[in-house]
């Protein structure tokens, strides 16, 4: 019985991030369920925490943050591709969940701070840092999850599996952190090529689960940047700290790909407020 709702819950799920112009509306995903509207709507939200309505919004309010950050289509364009004909419906449902209308998270966005650290004779200024930062003994990691090929903001669509297949089984008490490894420099490797990975932590002692595959972080020096915000704006942080942090730092990368681990959830937190460390593990 438990794995065939994690069948279906699955199945709903890869279809919200395969179609989100598409209907989506309580009656199409249970259909892709296979399941009474009724009944579906129940086991979703027993199994997930949200309702499908609200799993709806969330990934398309996600999936077109995301495209305003990372791109310059039309807003109007914007937001058909993620089922909002109107443009009117989607300026409110999106400030309802960022705080700003499209266009000026678009341009304004708090998360885009200023990074002018240098000066034009290379010295430093004494502008303060535009994120917190801190070097740490991180521990050595032993993760578990499913990897994930393409764009890096589209990450969500396995996590949108993870969680499921956890929940069905009765996991998560016993996992740790999520976390995301990010193989790939995304100015060298074409979009679709990107891999990346995503995890929860789990104890050195508990059984791989089955259909899920495992990677490990080694202990080791690690500078931490601590981004506070919506997850689009994680790309300037990552430009911070490679393009100023590590030049003046002096310091060179450990040959293992940086990671997130995330402390909070889009599920309960509004963007505002998702608190998300960027690690990058040193040579000594």
């Amino acid at each position: 019985m438990t794995a065939s709702y994690e069948d279906r819950l699955l199945r709903v799920m890869d279809h919200i991030h395969a179609n989100p112009g598409g209907d989506l509306s309580l009656d199409a995903l249970a259909e892709v369920a296979a399941m009474s509207r009724f009944h579906w709507h129940r086991v979703f939200r027993a199994m997930t925490g949200e309702t499908c309505a609200q799993a709806v919004r969330r990934i398309r309010m996600h999936l077109a943050a995301c495209a305003l950050a990372g791109g310059d289509d039309p807003v109007g364009q914007i937001a058909r591709s993620v089922g909002y004909p109107d443009p009117d419906s989607f300026a409110r449902t999106f400030a309802a969940r960022y705080g700003h209308s499209p266009l000026r998270f678009r341009h304004e966005a708090p998360f885009r701070p200023k990074l002018e650290t240098f000066r034009k004779d290379g010295t430093m200024t004494s502008a303060p840092a535009p994120y917190p930062i801190e070097l740490r003994a991180a521990p050595a990691r032993r993760l578990v999850g499913l990897p994930h090929r393409g764009s890096y903001f589209r990450i969500s669509e396995a996590y949108s599996r993870l969680g499921p297949i956890l929940s069905a089984r009765g996991l998560w008490p016993q996992v740790g952190p999520m976390v995301a490894l990010y193989y790939d420099d995304i100015s060298a490797v074409p979009e679709a090529e990107l891999r990346s990975f995503a995890a929860v932590q789990i104890p050195e002692d508990m059984p791989l689960p089955e259909g899920l595959e495992e990677e490990r972080l080694e202990a080791a020096e690690t500078v931490v940047l601590t981004f506070r915000g919506p997850y689009a704006g994680l790309h300037a942080a990552y430009q911070h700290l490679y393009e100023t942090w590590l030049p003046a730092s002096g310091r060179e990368p450990l040959d293992q790909p940086p990671y997130e681990v995330y402390l909070n959830s889009p599920m309960d937190t509004a963007p505002d407020d998702l608190l998300t460390e960027i690690s990058i593990a040193l040579q000594s």
